[in-house]
């Protein structure tokens, strides 16, 4: 009878742990998303990047200090109803390298963004010049966090 009832009490706690990982990271549904990169413009940051700005002054604040003289004015965002996230690569050696973003995903306790770099192949036509690929993409405003997750060379 003990063994049944420790079984069981094992179980049922194996049971509970299984379903808190489950109901923590969820499903997750598609979160719209809208690419504002060509209104940003050409940037070049010497290192990668992976943030979120939630104001114009601190996103307008970050292109200053990045790009010293040369920086480009902020995109009309709403960032009353919308916040923004920066993701660069760094330099890379052709123009054949692209970041794209693969999803945005929003999970019960957190939204995650999943980008790639593609890498030319020896069929793609490239020009032999530092390119920095980057998007700036805007979400709806959330109080969760945002995690990055950038695959591809680092």
């Amino acid at each position: 009878m003990r063994l049944a009832a420790l079984v069981a009490a094992t179980a049922f706690l194996a049971g509970i742990l299984v379903y808190r990982q489950i109901a923590r990271a969820g499903d997750g549904v598609p979160l719209p998303w809208r690419d504002e990169s060509a209104e940003l413009g050409p940037i070049e940051l010497a290192r990668p990047v992976g943030r979120l700005f939630r104001t114009r002054a601190d996103l307008a604040r970050f292109l200053r200090a990045a790009m010293p003289g040369d920086a480009p004015s902020v995109p009309a965002i709403d960032f009353r109803r919308q916040e923004a996230i920066l993701a660069a690569t760094g330099p890379r050696s052709s123009t054949g390298y692209t970041l794209r973003v693969v999803r945005v995903v929003e999970r019960r306790s957190r939204i995650e963004v999943e980008l790639r770099e593609d890498a030319p192949t020896l069929a793609t036509g490239v020009v032999p010049r530092l390119s920095y690929p980057y998007r700036l993409i805007t979400i709806p405003r959330s109080p969760k966090p945002v995690f990055l997750d950038l695959e591809g060379r680092p």
